[in-house]
């Protein structure tokens, strides 16, 4: 007879549907915490283990958190209403308010809350806000911990996004002042460590935490090292008399997308947001990486997430509109992804695949790959030359004509990325699944754009991609099914091209 151990205690998450709590979510529950999520929307949760449930709650409604915080023993509050049309500071007013009051009547240990760095008396109405909310968190009677962290490095995370998409689309930025002023970015991984740290950490009484990076930088000097990794060269112009609202304003037309929060932030970034206190070295045992690193494993994490991507669950079998110009739009990446089916093995439906490129060729318009390499030649790039290592088996890290194998699985996977130059990164994969009845193949052509010169590279060539790759997916299909590798008729495909 077995006996279970004691039972893990019960965490409350707010925040789950945000970027820093969701990835929160994943990290406690691979821990094998037992996680509360309290939500305004549970359909938008990600899905989660059998140690997670999913609560309906508002921290702006009182009676709403009550039962929420029944039996909870540690609460993080990761709450912004920053995206709210009418005053946020009086929202995050009302939302920690309400918060802590239950907290307390309910008897939690411990309240973790994420805000913000910065120190003087003249602060934005944004970092103002989030020291705010922290101390009405620490009134409560209730332990708090506050983490205050500057510019927070990730892929999906506002600042960061933010960044990127004025690196991406501005060649040369006339910028004000401010872009000199002193942060001190941090890891998203260094982040999460810190939270999921407070968790265990004794200590007597609140405490606040600032908590950055290795590095103390300008956000010029982070522009520049994002667009260096991306091998871009831009150009950024400070002038003395672009104010943080003039600045705001233009972000507005730059990136759209961020405008009303953008606005909120840019009035912050006039303030120094760097770490003055040594108490985290002190308390946690956790050491943050460089901005340089944080950037790099950033783009890694991005590439390994969308490269785990099933094409063939995520583009066919999502609903969406066959024959769409330029594709689908998969975050911010450009895909074009069609499939053929095939009276053959899985096995023999990857020969073909697998010998691509080198002396077999492309399957279609080898002339104008040909072509391709030779202008990508003339702009100083790796032309089609270098062919292929071996003609039967692909090895991951290998050059491939202009492209190099990122991924290969035997019979299932083929992915190269584009080594030739282009406004932007671009990847083909190759993917073949199969039943007693036959196999799948399907081919994906993906673009992350640079810049407005990247996205208009994309769409003005897409008729003549579209025309190649759905070439050479058939004849792939023909040489699949016919001995010797021929490329003449197309015998025994089950079904035409499925093109999402």
């Amino acid at each position: 007879m077995s006996v279970s151990g004691p039972q893990r205690p019960l965490i409350l998450l707010t925040g789950a549907t945000g970027y820093v709590g969701g990835r929160l979510l994943r990290v406690l529950e691979e821990r094998g915490e037992r996680v509360r999520c309290l939500t305004r929307r549970p359909e938008a949760v990600a899905a989660h283990r059998d140690t997670t449930t999913i609560v309906t709650g508002d921290v702006l409604e009182l009676e709403s958190l009550r039962p929420a915080m029944c039996g909870v023993e540690t609460a993080y509050y990761l709450v912004h209403s920053m995206t709210s049309a009418t005053s946020f500071e009086e929202h995050d007013r009302r939302g920690a308010a309400n918060f802590a009051a239950a907290a307390h009547e309910a008897g939690v240990r411990r309240i973790v809350y994420l805000g913000g760095l910065g120190a003087g008396g003249d602060l934005s109405s944004h970092l103002s806000s989030r020291q705010e909310v922290g101390r009405i968190l620490a009134d409560s009677g209730v332990q708090t911990i506050e983490f205050r962290a500057s510019i927070v490095i990730g892929s999906g995370s506002l600042s960061f996004e933010m960044l990127r998409k004025l690196v991406e689309r501005l060649p040369v930025m006339i910028t004000p002042r401010w872009v000199r002023t002193k942060a001190q970015p941090i890891a998203i991984e260094d982040v999460l460590d810190y939270l999921v740290a407070a968790l265990d950490v004794e200590l007597e009484g609140n405490a606040v935490f600032e908590i950055g990076g290795a590095d103390q930088v300008s956000y010029e000097e982070l522009m520049r090292e994002y667009a260096r990794q991306l091998g871009m060269r831009r150009w950024i112009i400070p002038v003395p008399f672009l104010t943080a609202r003039l600045s705001s304003l233009w972000l507005g037309l730059v990136t759209p997308v961020y405008a009303r929060v953008g606005r909120k932030l840019i009035d912050s970034l006039p303030h120094e947001t760097v770490v003055r206190s040594a108490s985290a070295g002190r308390a946690f045992a956790i050491k943050p990486r460089g901005y340089r690193e944080a950037i790099a494993r950033a783009l890694a994490n991005e590439d390994r997430e969308f490269a785990e991507t099933r094409w063939s669950d995520a583009v066919s079998s999502a609903g969406l509109r066959p024959e769409r110009y330029g594709g689908v739009r998969h975050g911010k990446r450009l895909v074009d992804s069609r499939s053929i089916r095939v009276r053959v093995s899985p096995e023999q439906a990857f020969r073909p695949i697998r010998r691509i490129g080198g002396e077999t060729g492309w399957y279609f318009g080898d002339r104008l790959w040909r072509l391709r390499g030779f202008v990508d030649l003339l702009v100083g790039g790796v032309g089609v030359r270098r062919g292929r290592r071996d003609p039967e088996i692909p090895a991951v890290g290998s050059a491939l004509d202009f492209w190099r194998v990122e991924a290969y699985e035997p019979d299932r996977l083929l992915r190269l990325q584009a080594e030739m130059r282009l406004p932007g990164r671009a990847w083909l994969q190759f993917e073949v699944d199969g039943d007693d009845s036959g196999s799948t193949i399907r081919q994906t052509a993906i673009f992350h754009p640079t810049g407005l010169l990247g996205t208009a590279y994309w769409y003005g060539l897409f008729p003549v991609h579209s025309w190649i790759f759905r070439g050479m997916l058939a004849r792939i299909a023909d040489a699949a099914q016919a001995p010797g590798e021929s490329r003449g008729s197309l015998p025994g495909i089950t079904a035409g091209l499925d093109h999402a």
